[in-house]
């Protein structure tokens, strides 16, 4: 078992913070003996940090003594201390408080860290914190990436008590008579981390005294295991991806060739993580459209096209014809498009609303293919008008509505991905792909043209 002493954490801190004596770090201080004793050991060391608090109020006056114990320990060695205390005007959460919590405390660190100009945010995760997360992603079968545990260093946040087991935390604290509190909330088993800290973790330490040490021997075989998978991988992932603008375009055939495993790991990336869903993006139809928290991903044809939903509607335009495809619809969003001529409003909603004139169409959204086209006619184009029977060719549609010749250089259709007429615009919806009383997914395009024709 690895002894807590101020040489062995300055090693483990040098092992992750190159020139860690010219950098300047926030340690999130809870009051509990972790973060206190990380405290301490910053102070012993002489590092260039500051510390913050957040009070959330959720355990009366416990929460205010965790509070003063943190303050008091920074105001008797000059170490710059800030607070947040959550006010009665906020809002606690009707579902997990833990995460809840959890976003309001890094909220708070980042302001700091922006404020001050610190370098790294510093907590004080432990061995124990990785045996117990080690177990969690286990029974979430969450796969090598889960297994090899909280790195040291991830994202501007240091971790440098991962290698010591709580036990010698307590040790260095009843040594150097680090004050700290307990919080007897972590006693109750309501929480699964709770309940694996209170009754499995004892369990496992008690059927081998070297079960820590050998446990972190693993860990660290599990780490250097990925980084040879996550190479190869990316080997194999640079043979089926191009980039093209701001999509990544993946090789269907290449990538429906590979294992679940490598599949889910390439499009991991890009936040697709249900393996049932990875299995339909592989067998999925031209223009089927797939979305994770940031990313679209569109089949067209033989390719898979993964694109930053913050790109909404996207457009490349040529003389003739202009494509758009919208991103990241959800329900009640509106997306714009607009060129000289026409401008045009897009929102998917799950209830048909009233629909004032001509000029707005309703489509059921489940049966349009992607990415939706915009261009202009030719002779071949075929229309299925709403409110008639039978179809049209575009000239007779023309002739028929008595638009003049001049004015239908204007005119622009409205096309899905297999390049079949949505509309006329502004004149006629398609009534093939029009909402009815099955839909589901409504979505809704109001027009507004700029010039009269």
């Amino acid at each position: 078992m690895k002894t807590l002493t101020l040489s062995a954490f300055e090693n483990s801190l040098a092992s992750i913070s190159e020139n860690g004596r010219n950098k300047t770090y926030l340690l999130a201080v809870s009051g509990g003996a972790d973060s206190m004793v990380l405290l301490h050991l910053m102070k012993e060391l002489g590092y260039d940090f500051q510390a913050a608090h957040v009070n959330y109020r959720l355990r009366g006056e416990d929460s205010d003594l965790d509070q003063k114990t943190t303050e008091d320990f920074c105001k008797k060695y000059s170490v710059p201390f800030h607070l947040y205390t959550v006010s009665d005007a906020e809002t606690k959460p009707s579902g997990s408080v833990q995460l809840w919590a959890r976003a309001l405390r890094y909220a708070f660190f980042r302001k700091i860290m922006n404020d001050n100009q610190l370098d790294f945010l510093m907590t004080a995760h432990h061995l124990n914190d990785q045996l117990e997360t080690f177990i969690i992603n286990l029974s979430r079968g969450s796969g090598i990436r889960g297994l090899s545990g909280i790195p040291q260093s991830d994202n501007g946040i240091l971790r440098p008590l991962l290698q010591f087991p709580k036990e010698e935390i307590y040790r260095y604290a009843k040594e150097k008579q680090v004050p700290f509190r307990e919080d007897f909330s972590n006693r109750k088993n309501d929480y699964l981390r709770n309940e694996i800290r209170n009754q499995i973790v004892p369990l496992l330490i008690g059927t081998n005294p070297n079960f820590l040490e050998n446990f972190q021997t693993s860990l660290s075989l599990l780490s250097d295991s990925r980084q040879v998978l996550e190479s190869k991988l990316e080997e194999i992932a640079d043979g089926m991806i191009t980039f093209s603008d701001e999509n990544i375009l993946l090789n269907k055939s290449l990538f429906s060739g590979q294992s679940l495993f490598v599949q889910s790991e390439i499009l991991r990336k890009y936040e697709f993580l249900c393996s049932k869903e990875i299995e339909k993006i592989t067998k999925a139809e031209n223009g089927k459209i797939f979305f994770s928290n940031k990313y679209r991903l569109l089949v067209d044809h033989d390719t898979l096209v993964i694109s930053e939903k913050n790109s909404l509607v996207k457009k490349e335009s040529t003389q003739d014809v202009t494509y758009f495809h919208v991103g990241n619809i959800s329900e009640n969003e509106i997306f714009n498009f607009q060129n000289n001529e026409f401008h045009l409003k897009m929102q998917l909603t799950d209830c048909a609303t009233p629909l004032k004139d001509k000029n707005e169409w309703l489509f059921d959204f489940e049966k349009l293919n992607f990415p939706l086209r915009i261009r202009k006619g030719n002779e071949k184009d075929l229309i299925f008008p709403i409110g008639m029977i039978g179809k049209k060719k575009l000239s007779k549609f023309f002739r028929d509505e008595k638009i003049p010749i001049l004015a239908r250089e204007k005119i622009w259709l409205l096309c899905n991905g297999y390049d079949e007429v949505l509309g006329v615009i502004p004149f006629r919806q398609d009534r093939r792909y029009a909402a009815d009383s099955a839909t589901n997914a409504f979505l809704k395009i109001s027009i507004q043209i700029k010039n009269e024709f």
